[in-house]
C-alpha cells in the first residue's frame, strides 16, 4: 500500500512512519510539500502522489493556544480535514483522521465509548470534533482514531516534561485531579497499522490500555519511578494553574472495541512507559 502521511515532521509521524514503511511505502508530507490549510493545494497535490491511503497527523495542538487562536487552530483542525477528505473523496481514497480525547466533557465516571456524545469544553476540542464531521459527512471510508495524551521520542510531551524537571532537580507540581490515558506514539502506531490493514472503518479510540485511567500525578510519579528519581512531587489542582483553557476531569477512552474489532491489544501504561524509557540514551534519562 501506498500510504501518505500529513504533518511531517511531528510527535506521531516521527514514530509512525518506521513502523508503516515495515510493510507498506510511504510517502511523507511535510508543510512545504502539502499546506493542508490550503484547499486547492491539497486538491491539486493529492492526485499526484497517487496514494492508495491518506493519514492525517497535521494538527493544531496548542490547547491553551486554540482560545485566543480560534480561526488559526479552526483552519488546521477542521478546514485542513476537510481539505483532505474531499481529496480522498473524489478519489475513493480512504482517509484516517487523528482526534482527541478532548472532544468530551470529562462528566463521564466510565472510559468513553467511540460512541459517546461529544461535548468539548475548550477550543481545541471543538475544532477536533468539527474536523470529525467534516470527515465523517463527506467519506464512507474512513478511520477517525481519537487519542489522549500522547508522547514520544521528538517534539514537546509531558513525559520528556518530567524528565527535564528531573535534571533540573527541584521540587515541583504537577495536576492530580484530572484522569487521562497515557499513549506512546509507537504504541499508537502499532494499532494504525493493524487498523488500516483490516478496512474495518469507523471511529476508534486507541491509547495506552489504563484500566480505568491514570492522573497527570500519577503519571509523573511513575516517570520518575522508572528513571530513579526520588525528587519530591507536589500534587496541585487543575484550578490552581489558572490555564486559559478547562481541561476535561476524566477523558480516559476505552480502547475495547478496538480490539474486539481488529484484534490489537494496546500496551498496558507501565510497559508502555517503560519500553519508552528503556529507548532513550543515557542522558535523556538520567535524574
Amino acid at each position: 500500500m501506498r500510504i501518505l502521511v500529513a504533518g511531517v515532521p511531528g510527535l506521531l509521524s516521527d514514530d509512525l512512519i518506521p513502523i508503516l514503511r515495515t510493510r507498506h511505502e510511504v510517502v511523507p508530507c511535510s508543510l512545504p510539500d502539502l499546506d493542508i490549510t490550503d484547499r486547492e493545494a491539497v486538491l491539486n497535490t493529492i492526485p499526484h502522489m497517487l496514494p492508495d491511503l491518506v493519514i492525517n497527523c497535521a494538527g493544531y495542538t496548542n490547547v491553551d493556544g486554540a482560545e485566543t487562536h480560534f480561526e488559526e487552530a479552526r483552519r488546521v483542525n477542521a478546514l485542513g480535514a476537510r481539505h483532505l477528505a474531499l481529496s480522498c473523496r473524489d478519489r475513493d481514497i480512504p482517509l484516517l483522521h487523528i482526534s482527541t480525547d478532548y472532544v468530551f466533557d470529562g462528566q463521564s465516571v466510565i472510559p468513553y465509548q467511540p460512541g459517546d456524545t461529544p461535548r468539548p469544553l475548550n477550543a481545541y476540542g471543538r475544532t477536533k470534533w468539527e474536523g470529525e464531521g467534516l470527515v465523517t459527512g463527506l467519506l464512507e471510508k474512513y478511520f477517525i482514531v481519537r487519542t489522549s495524551s500522547l508522547y514520544g521520542k521528538n517534539g514537546p510531551n509531558f513525559v520528556r516534561a518530567i524528565l527535564n524537571k528531573a535534571q533540573g532537580g527541584k521540587p515541583f507540581s504537577v495536576v492530580a485531579d484530572q484522569v487521562m490515558s497515557p499513549t506512546w506514539a509507537v504504541n499508537l502506531s502499532r494499532g494504525i497499522l493493524v487498523l488500516i490493514e483490516s478496512e474495518k472503518y469507523g471511529t476508534y479510540h486507541l491509547t495506552d490500555r489504563t484500566d480505568g485511567g491514570v492522573s497527570w500525578y500519577d503519571f509523573a510519579r511513575a516517570i520518575l519511578k522508572a528513571i530513579g528519581s526520588k525528587l519530591e512531587l507536589l500534587p496541585i489542582t487543575a484550578g490552581e494553574l489558572k490555564r486559559p483553557a478547562i481541561r476535561p476531569a476524566y477523558s480516559v477512552l476505552d480502547t475495547r472495541q478496538l480490539t474486539s474489532a481488529v484484534g490489537f491489544q494496546p500496551l498496558f501504561w507501565r510497559e508502555a512507559l517503560q519500553e519508552f524509557i528503556s529507548s532513550l540514551s543515557a542522558e535523556d534519562k538520567t535524574p
